[in-house]
């Protein structure tokens, strides 16, 4: 099994994908919080709550087709979700009215056929990533750094699940540690401040603060790297001393410019949020 997120419009929807059945389970709850459109996931999860009981004595077989698997929360933490299939969920989304039905049902019907090509050839992947943060609005530079910092990232987890590191809980602890200590805030203080909920986080950093992670990520696995950190304590060391030289970089910055890496701005629509503006770094 394997964790993944996908974009529907501004919405991140968690998935799973079964290797051996060649199937990818979505989260319930996300659907259903593109469906009724809150912003709130709680407002969704009970919403889902509701509809899975009607469901369940009308005798729809839309329940017993759904399943439970551990998907990662906002916490960073994993805890048994429902999911179905894309298939399951395009019978879902006639039972909720919603001006989005059409739109989610399209997107279902897509992904399917997207995961066979990118079985096929991974680099269509990246170009669909590519895609999708230009419709969002994007600069090219913003994506290149986005897509840099997401290769960083790879590298160093797959130094993590190589050293006793368990994908999920322990990836989110270290994750965590990393940043704490390069931006002086934890990473649900910093969705907290701009204001972000299930987005990713990373999605809606500016340049500046992009480049700081990746720097912090990649001089975490090159000192891990050196001393052959294995296991939590070992890698937990290495994650406070690469956070620490990005801490350092960060400071010198601020220092000359008077301006903080750190701030509140995000990618969100402007009735939610506002976006990052241009002199933070993008063109």
């Amino acid at each position: 099994m394997k964790n993944d997120m996908t974009l529907f419009e501004d919405y991140q929807i968690r998935r799973v994908y079964d290797e051996e059945a060649e199937i990818w389970w979505f989260s319930v709850i996300d659907i259903v919080q593109v469906l009724t459109q809150q912003v709130d996931y709680k407002a969704a999860r009970n919403y889902w709550k509701v509809l899975k009981n009607r469901l369940a004595k009308e005798g729809s077989q839309l329940v017993t087709d759904c399943n439970q698997l551990k998907l990662p929360a906002a916490d960073g933490k994993n805890y048994l979700t429902d999911v179905a299939t894309a298939e399951t969920l395009l019978r879902l989304v006639q039972s909720v009215p919603s001006p989005k039905a059409e739109p989610i049902k399209l997107w279902l019907a897509k992904v399917g056929y997207e995961r066979m090509q990118e079985m096929a050839d991974p680099s269509r992947s990246l170009d669909r990533a590519r895609e999708t943060w230009q419709k969002h609005g994007r600069s090219e530079k913003w994506i290149q750094q986005r897509m840099t910092g997401q290769e960083t990232r790879n590298k160093l987890t797959d130094y993590w699940a190589d050293h006793d590191i368990k994908q999920g809980e322990e990836f989110a602890i270290l994750t965590n540690i990393i940043h704490q200590e390069w931006a002086d805030t934890s990473v649900k203080a910093h969705k907290n401040l701009k204001g972000l909920k299930s987005q990713n986080l990373r999605d809606h950093m500016s340049e500046a603060e992009l480049i700081f992670t990746a720097l912090a990520e990649l001089s975490t696995r090159h000192i891990a790297e050196t001393e052959e950190a294995t296991g939590m304590d070992e890698n937990k060391t290495a994650a406070l001393a690469g956070g620490s030289i990005a801490k350092n970089a960060r400071k010198d910055l601020e220092a000359k410019t008077g301006k903080k890496v750190i701030t509140s701005d995000s990618y969100l629509p402007p009735a939610k949020n506002k976006r990052i503006k241009k002199n933070d770094g993008d063109t």
